[in-house]
């Protein structure tokens, strides 16, 4: 499952993520022995701001054709150590929000009975596989609650008349118990409240908020370090907004907020997690009408060439 040669991938004519092999959906079993599949999920319903996430799968996907397979830093050929497959788009119902959400969980259920990890491509954050609707399993790779660490920025924000968007997923994995009290680590924090006690639940759960003017305090490096030792043996998920990265990096988002990470210290940011066990992530809110010369999208795809060299290193 390594990837396709350039003239293969120009000759066929389609566009999978990385020049991967395509899961056979014919299959009753299509994920059979892959070690990681990629899965876009076309899903905007829940944005709150200016919608376009949904077209992002597609945008990403044609970048990533550029993606080589080695990782110069880890020193590993990801694609020949990981079998990874692109197991195309997941069939959303667009109007309905509650039957996305079940979707969404059943397709990755699907992966990890087939013994491989996830990795989503938004899409807005609703319907993020590692924050499922109530009642929801998971994305453990035993099948079992995962103690997840999603290190990004992503809001808590209350509820209020809709109880499933994009503002709410970490909230409602730390009230589902998705989440081990104390190990959700929200790094690039420096949006504006609605109101003062806006952190406070989160923060009731023991959630680690590092804002940007933390950042200005210590290094990255400093920062990976304190969270490596947070986790330990734990495994680990990452959901990375593509709004935690500052829009002069990456435009295209729906939700832009000035002062947040630069491209690179968000790679420095993933190369940092070296040795944790990853057993999923998802790359979200990438809206491709919103970018200029493709910048987001390439910043997405190699953030998930970043994840899944983290996840070869454990093949």
């Amino acid at each position: 499952m390594s990837q396709q040669p350039a003239g293969e991938y120009l000759r066929h004519g389609q566009m999978p993520f990385f020049r991967l092999r395509q899961a056979d959906l014919h299959s009753p079993t299509p994920y059979a022995g892959a070690g990681a599949v990629l899965l876009g999920v076309p899903y905007d319903g829940g944005t709150t701001h200016q919608p376009g996430a949904r077209q992002a799968p597609a945008a990403i996907r044609r970048v990533s054709g550029l993606v080589h397979s080695y990782h110069p830093v880890h020193q590993v050929d990801v694609f020949r150590k990981l079998a990874t497959l692109d197991g195309g788009n997941v069939a959303l119902p667009p109007f309905d929000a509650t039957l996305v959400r079940t979707v969404i969980q059943r397709e990755v259920a699907q992966v990890l009975e087939a013994g491989a990890t996830p990795f989503v491509v938004g899409g807005d954050q609703t319907g993020g596989p590692a924050l499922p609707a109530r009642g929801g399993r998971p994305p453990c790779a035993a099948g079992r609650r995962a103690r997840r660490c999603p290190p990004r920025h992503q809001w808590a924000r209350g509820v209020g008349r809709h109880a499933y968007h994009h503002g709410t997923p970490l909230r409602h994995a730390l009230t589902e118990d998705l989440i081990e009290r104390g190990q959700l680590w929200q790094v690039g924090l420096r949006a504006s409240w609605g109101h003062p006690e806006e952190g406070a639940f989160a923060a009731g759960y023991g959630s680690r908020q590092v804002g940007m003017e933390a950042l200005e305090r210590r290094s990255v490096a400093e920062l990976v370090s304190a969270i490596r030792l947070g986790v330990g043996e734990r495994p680990l998920y990452v959901t990375f907004d593509i709004d935690a990265v500052d829009p002069a990096f990456a435009p295209g988002t729906g939700t832009p907020v000035p002062g947040g990470l630069t491209s690179r210290e968000a790679l420095q940011f993933l190369r940092g997690l070296k040795g944790l066990r990853l057993v999923g992530m998802d790359v979200v809110e990438v809206c491709p009408v919103l970018d200029h010369a493709d910048i987001t999208c390439h910043l997405a795809a190699a953030l998930l060439f970043e994840g899944l060299a983290l996840r070869a290193l454990f093949a």
